[in-house]
């Protein structure tokens, strides 16, 4: 985990504009799948690297001059979409990501022309090697303290909005908060939209945060849900907006993120992450039965499907 401060701007609106431009080039818009059973489901798994995070890479890609290298940090997803955002706007790109990150996004990552550095054991260490190759003249873009990657992962509601208009609950999974962030900030002039975040019992640095008024360390446990892994950036822009513009945060159990990997897989037939399945965890434990009554339709952000063959089968198995 880093020690300083970094100075980062606050995402506006307009960010949420210029990206929604810029993702709408480059990506078609993700299909929702109605619920029953469950709820609606928005399929970010079919993005061109299988999750929702190309949407912050290429908005905070395309600010960056095509002469400037880019270096960031990531359990995996978050380096596919820098990587894939590279190759289509003719960048440099080096990623870092743990050495214990989940075999399928290395093997996924490897197949683009990026400079690949595996360091240390978590998301934390990383960080820390990311932020010190960027101190060397590098512009650092981080998973989700960036005013550009937050305002990308925003689009995900701007397309929302055309596919599931009127009331609406939005939940969403949390790591370090740029999809809740920029999903509460596109929400924040729409009085008939609520966004509920979703964490895993085991990494709940979030509500933590949000709990304390700022950053505060946790031991992080081994989950299933490793996208949504680690301790935040001190500083962090996302703690503010959560804090703000989220209505409601939310944990689930081990057990309860099986169970929804599960069910998506053999009840809806999709493919989906531990982080992604979180969302849907917490509406089969019934923990929105009585918050988003009488707020609308009901739908969850399935935010990747990236997760190792060998953990999926034996999720199935069980």
């Amino acid at each position: 985990m880093t020690t300083t401060i970094r100075a980062v701007r606050t995402p506006t609106l307009d960010d949420v504009d210029r990206a929604a431009r810029v993702v709408a080039r480059y990506l078609d818009p993700t299909p929702v799948a109605s619920g029953s059973p469950g709820p609606a489901l928005k399929l970010e798994g079919v993005q061109p690297t299988g999750s929702f995070k190309v949407r912050g890479a290429l908005a905070a890609l395309a600010t960056v001059d095509a002469d400037v290298p880019v270096v960031t940090s990531s359990a995996g997803n978050h380096a596919l979409g820098i990587a894939f955002a590279a190759h289509t706007l003719g960048r440099r790109a080096t990623v870092v990501t743990p050495a214990t990150a989940s075999p399928v996004k290395v093997a996924a990552l490897r197949r683009f022309d990026v400079d690949l550095v595996q360091v240390g054991t978590c998301y934390d260490d990383a960080e820390r090697h990311a932020l010190e190759l960027a101190a060397q003249g590098a512009h650092y873009v981080s998973p989700y303290n960036d005013p550009h990657v937050i305002a990308g992962q925003a689009t995900i509601g701007v397309e929302l909005a055309d596919q599931l208009p009127g009331p609406l609950t939005v939940v969403c999974g949390v790591g370090g908060g740029g999809l809740s962030a920029g999903l509460g900030l596109w929400a924040s002039t729409r009085p008939d939209v609520r966004v509920v975040g979703v964490e895993p019992a085991a990494s709940a640095a979030m509500g933590a945060a949000v709990a304390a008024g700022q950053q505060v360390p946790i031991d992080v446990g081994a989950t299933l849900a490793d996208g949504t892994a680690g301790n935040i950036e001190p500083g962090s822009v996302t703690i503010d907006l959560v804090s703000r513009y989220v209505d409601e945060l939310l944990t689930v159990t081990e057990d309860q993120i099986r169970d929804a990997v599960r069910f998506l897989a053999l009840r809806r037939g999709v493919i989906a992450e531990g982080a992604a399945a979180a969302p849907v965890a917490a509406v089969l434990a019934g923990q929105l039965a009585g918050w988003a009554s009488g707020r609308g339709r009901t739908v969850a952000v399935v935010s990747g499907r990236n997760i190792a063959p060998a953990v999926l089968a034996d999720i199935l198995a069980g």
